[in-house]
């Protein structure tokens, strides 16, 4: 009876928790208390300084043809890296606002040189590619064909050409470029030094603002402002200048496969978002992959609301491609995924070098669902320059317009193994507590076949005690039969023998006979 009495109420009690959802409900709740930017939280520690180790990867499309180009003919380029960095992301003057609700932040990265994980030194190794400060002089001055025949006949001068052959460490970090040189004294605002990531090595993208989620955890980590505006001014519409998400570093907790998930990058200028693909696992650890669709460098006829990102209003390009010129002080800077994966097949026919796969050129981010962690990212673009016929330069009248690849990057992070083991751990903490009324369940469960085998092990027990009663009631009423009645001899003599005997004896004709004692019949008269 007390073990039916336990099972029954496990198996209430588990059915109930089940239904009512109650310790699941309890731990997430926990969650998403816990996984805020508290100042003293290890979320909050690990914010400020990441552990992971993040890696920036270079590589460049060196030009093997370019008269053939400024000819008219096909660019052909070969791809030369990875020239590998170690990325560090402190952030610094980190500040607390509105109660908590907010933090204050700025973020500058550094980048030290990894030559184990690099093709070769970038301070020998040589590159040609387009001499971006020449094409940039050249689209500034293009609305006004005197000028750019006065600046074409400047540069012939001081012999500027339309390809440049430099180092890689120049490119990347910057060099003393002699058109920009002469220009600087006439424009102060116009540096002397070019480079892709001229200092940006130990500074910062500007000043963000975040969400610490302490008033709604669907916030954690999301910019509220970027260097004081809450959104941008340079693009054509109001949903296009939207600053949303994250910067790609925190997300929320209890992510489903059917939200899309926003990042700010200032790299591209833009907001975009990223969509669930598919079930992943890394080091042990379950995730969510999420990428970006092909929708969000659509082209405005497939995605109506990519044609705010068109300035000025109505000049766009085609799908995959993204002009960034507002925010690059005016350069023809393009950006597209590497080798222009997901973009129109003209761009990638134009170029001959090009060869886009998902596997070496998608941007992904694996997501922990329960916590929002990322436990693996891939962050991958490419910047090219628009080129094109511009009156006024002779030496690009026979040019067809082209969008020229110049370099990509792929930032990579993959958590490492002792952030892996804690997440782990906290991931089983989850499993036990959210399933622990799946646990009381099976416990009632248990103990109910423990019930049946008791039940039928009692009646078992209580048939065998019957048995053995009737076998003893039967053994003791046959010993007493046995001592009450008297037997004879079974004859086997033949008939004619047995006439001989007393008239008084019965005649058995069927064989042999038990004969009992004989009556006295004159004793039933007395």
């Amino acid at each position: 009876y007390a073990t039916g009495i336990i099972c029954a109420h496990l198996l209430i009690v588990g059915i109930a928790l089940v239904v009512a959802q109650v310790f699941p409900t309890i731990i997430f709740n926990r969650l998403k208390k816990e996984i805020t930017l508290t100042d003293g939280k290890d979320v909050f520690e690990a914010w400020k300084n990441p552990t992971p180790p993040i890696y920036m990867q270079y590589f460049f499309f060196n030009v093997t043809n370019p008269e053939e180009f400024l000819a008219g003919g096909k660019p052909a380029v070969t791809q030369i890296g990875p020239y590998t960095y170690r990325e560090y992301r402190m952030r610094e003057n980190v500040t607390f606002i509105e109660n908590g609700t907010k933090v204050f932040a700025k973020n500058p990265k550094s980048f030290v040189f990894l030559p184990e994980m690099s093709v070769g030194d970038p301070e020998v190794d040589l590159v040609r590619t387009v001499n971006i400060p020449a094409v940039s002089v050249m689209d500034a001055v293009k609305s006004s064909f005197w000028l750019s025949s006065l600046v074409s006949i400047w540069m012939n001068s001081i012999g500027v050409e339309m390809f440049m052959t430099r180092t890689v460490h120049e490119i990347l970090w910057g060099f003393k470029d002699p058109l920009l040189t002469r220009l600087h004294p006439m424009k102060p605002e116009i540096e002397e030094y070019f480079g892709l990531m001229y200092k940006k090595n130990g500074t910062s993208e500007g000043e963000f603002v975040y969400y610490t989620g302490e008033a709604d955890y669907r916030d954690y980590g999301k910019i509220s402002t970027w260097n004081g505006q809450s959104k941008m001014s340079w693009w054509s519409s109001n949903e296009s200048n939207m600053i949303n998400g994250s910067d790609g570093s925190t997300f929320h907790p209890l992510i489903s496969k059917n939200e899309s998930l926003f990042i700010f990058t200032a790299d591209l200028c833009r907001s975009i978002h990223l969509n669930f693909e598919k079930d992943v696992e890394v080091k042990g650890i379950p995730a969510y992959r999420f990428s970006p669709p092909p929708e969000v460098l659509a082209s405005p006829e497939d995605n109506p609301a990519n044609a705010g990102f068109c300035v000025p209003a109505g000049e766009c390009l085609g799908a995959g491609v993204l002009k960034v010129s507002v925010c690059r002080k005016g350069a023809p800077v393009v950006v597209s995924f590497p080798h222009f994966y997901q973009a129109d097949q003209k761009y990638i026919d134009a170029i001959e070098g090009m060869s886009p796969n998902k596997e070496d050129h998608e941007t992904f981010l694996d997501l922990n669902p329960t916590t929002g962690f990322p436990i693996r990212a891939c962050k991958r673009a490419q910047l090219n320059i628009l080129m094109s016929r511009v009156y006024g330069f002779p030496q690009t009248k026979n040019l067809n317009e082209t969008i020229f690849p110049v370099m990509f990057v792929n930032e990579t992070v993959v958590i490492d193994e002792e952030s892996a083991v804690k997440m782990k751990n906290l991931l089983l903490i989850v499993t036990v507590v959210s399933n622990c009324p799946l646990i009381i369940v099976g416990l009632g469960a248990i103990m109910l076949v423990i019930l049946i085998i008791l039940i039928c092990r009692a009646r078992q027990i209580k048939n065998e005690v019957k048995r053995i009663d009737f076998s003893e009631a039967f053994h003791s009423f046959a010993t007493t039969a046995k001592e009450d009645t008297a037997y004879t001899q079974v004859s086997d003599k033949p008939e004619e023998t047995l006439e001989n005997h007393s008239s008084t004896n019965q005649q058995l004709k069927n064989g042999p006979y038990i004969s009992m004692s004989p009556i006295d019949t004159e004793k039933c008269f007395d």
